[in-house]
């Protein structure tokens, strides 16, 4: 199933006219990250998804690792947000779906028979591409999930006041706690389901162009949480923005668009590395021509 269309030409700079000019991307991270130790929170070995007969993703096979941010960046339709899917196995909520090869989620198989799915997905948070809170109250939206699992009642102002402070959003709203979550701007929005997501404690959270939705101001209040929340939590992000996989991820994953024999678009891994190289000395020609801006 391919990503949602978006527009990335405003992003990108102007066509290179030779394999050596890069993009004026400005990225944290140095071009070099040093390789790391321990072990991965996240294993695909040959992972292919599909629908029905249809294989959107084929063959990825990648390490993702703790207390970093992993940016997934391509074009449209090179299955960015069907591999994100796979890591909280939200694609088993879409009929025909199906994983082959191989994830593992710390140590264990996270397709594995008697993994309980519900309780996965409260280590594995997500944040979706347009903020979506619950038609509750902001203390509400914070809550519902710790109550949901089992949480005490005289903890939940604890665990509300702690979530909402952790995403830099407690001093805009402690004063309207019982106001709608609607009654909040886009950026505060977002930040909230942020705050919905780690009110569980998960170690992991997904985000699915969280900012694609956001004016430039809400966009860096974003992308500075995340660089501060990277110090607990390990953070996927798929985005089309090439500015902001530079400024926030430590690692970022190229993948594109081929079409096989009889026509049909599919997506693939080219290159996994460290921020900084991808976008200054990518190993993969095709790599080097999308961060260029030569397509997109």
């Amino acid at each position: 199933m391919p990503d949602d269309a978006i527009a990335t030409a405003l992003e990108a700079p102007a066509a290179a006219t030779s394999l050596t000019r890069k993009p004026e991307v400005m990225v944290a991270g140095p071009a070099e990250r040093a390789e790391p130790t321990g072990q991965p929170v996240f294993s695909l070995n040959d992972v292919t998804v599909s629908y029905g007969s249809y294989r959107a993703v084929r063959h990825v096979t990648m390490d993702i690792w703790p207390q970093e941010i992993t940016a997934l960046i391509g074009p449209s339709g090179c299955g960015k947000s069907t591999l994100l899917r796979c890591l909280n196995r939200m694609n088993d909520l879409i009929p025909g779906a199906s994983v082959a090869g191989h994830i593992d989620f710390t140590g264990s198989d996270l397709y594995g028979a008697k993994v309980d799915v519900m309780d996965l997905r409260r280590h594995i948070g997500m944040v979706f591409q347009r903020p979506n809170p619950f038609p509750k109250s902001i203390y509400d939206n914070v809550a519902f999930a710790p109550k949901m699992n089992g949480a005490r009642r005289a903890d939940l102002p604890d665990i509300v006041e702690r979530s909402l402070r952790r995403t830099a959003l407690w001093d805009e709203v402690k004063d309207k706690l019982k106001q709608s979550a609607f009654s909040l701007s886009g950026g505060q929005q977002q930040r909230l389901c942020i705050a919905r997501a780690i009110a569980v404690e998960p170690s992991v959270i997904l985000m699915d162009e969280p900012c694609s939705a956001l004016d430039p101001i809400a966009t860096i209040r974003i992308e500075e949480l995340m660089t501060e929340l990277k110090n607990t939590y390990t953070i996927v992000i798929v985005t089309h923005n090439m500015q902001q996989a530079g400024r926030v991820s430590d690692r970022t994953a190229f993948l594109t668009a081929e079409v096989d024999e009889d026509g049909t678009r599919y997506g693939v891994l080219v290159e996994y590395d460290a921020t900084g190289k991808i976008f200054t000395n990518p190993s993969d020609r095709r790599t080097d021509d999308y961060v260029t801006g030569r397509f997109g």
